[in-house]
């Protein structure tokens, strides 16, 4: 699932293509919104709100959608061949003069009022990479539930919008906490500002580095390592699904760095 930089690259991508740009044929290919129609309409702005992302048209409008595991929105120029995937997984087309921006394999996509942007993203906690993010609410968000893993508390999104699997992984190891650690025992003001910190660094690059090495394979602590030798000890990764029934992700970790104990 992409996470909050990823978002945070897509949207600055398509603000700076359609932002002010007059759309002139938009395309629904959902049963939502299948007799929309957007042309003539100006599309304002593009933002990021954690992993959401929020298409402000006129006339008080705000086009919502979510990657979710395998969605993603491509621009392409007038004419220009289209390599998101094959056509039947176009969800929408908004056509401006100098951009078409196609949104495929989208599983969220809605149309709300702009005033009501909060039915859609108000459960949100903090955004990690706002420039008015309240860190202290994050830190009460993930402070209220004392008993639950560090790991399941960095996830929710309710607390701090933007962490996914990569950044809850690498952040756990590199404060030497197993990921079933409870809240209770973690210095969580740490977890926030190092959370901050490496999605800050990564927000203008392509690839998601914590290692400080942006190399393929190189990349990761122990992201996506189970069964390799930890950098750092050398002693084996190991990995397991950890989470709520319905939100389980899988789990890297360090036997040797991060002790359950």
């Amino acid at each position: 699932m992409p996470e909050g930089d990823t978002v945070w690259r897509a949207c600055k991508r398509l603000n700076q293509a359609l932002a002010g740009q007059q759309l002139v044929r938009t395309d629904f290919r959902v049963p939502s919104l299948a007799t929309t129609d957007l042309s003539r309409r100006e599309l304002i702005e593009v933002v990021a709100r954690g992993k959401h992302i929020l298409m402000r048209i006129s006339g008080g409008l705000t086009l919502h959608s979510h990657f979710r595991m395998e969605g993603s929105w491509h621009l392409y120029r007038p004419g220009e061949r289209r390599r998101g995937g094959p056509a039947h997984e176009i969800r929408a087309v908004l056509e401006t003069e100098p951009w078409t921006a196609v949104g495929y394999r989208l599983p969220v996509l809605e149309l709300v009022a702009t005033d009501q942007e909060k039915s859609v993203v108000g459960h949100l906690g903090p955004d990690l990479l706002s420039p008015t993010f309240d860190r202290a609410t994050a830190i009460s968000n993930l402070e209220s539930a004392p008993d639950r893993t560090v790991a399941e508390a960095l996830l929710d999104q309710r607390n701090l919008a933007g962490i996914g699997n990569f950044y809850k992984t690498e952040v756990c190891f590199l404060l030497g906490l197993h990921p079933r650690r409870p809240v209770a025992s973690v210095d969580i003001p740490a977890a926030v500002d190092l959370s901050r910190k490496l999605m800050k660094a990564n927000v203008r690059h392509a690839a998601q580095v914590s290692t400080g090495i942006d190399r393929p394979g190189q990349r990761s602590w122990v992201f996506e390592r189970a069964g390799k030798p930890c950098r750092r000890c050398g002693t084996t990764i190991r990995s397991e699904m950890l989470g709520e029934p319905t939100k389980e992700r899988v789990t890297y970790w360090c036997p040797r760095c991060q002790p359950e104990a």
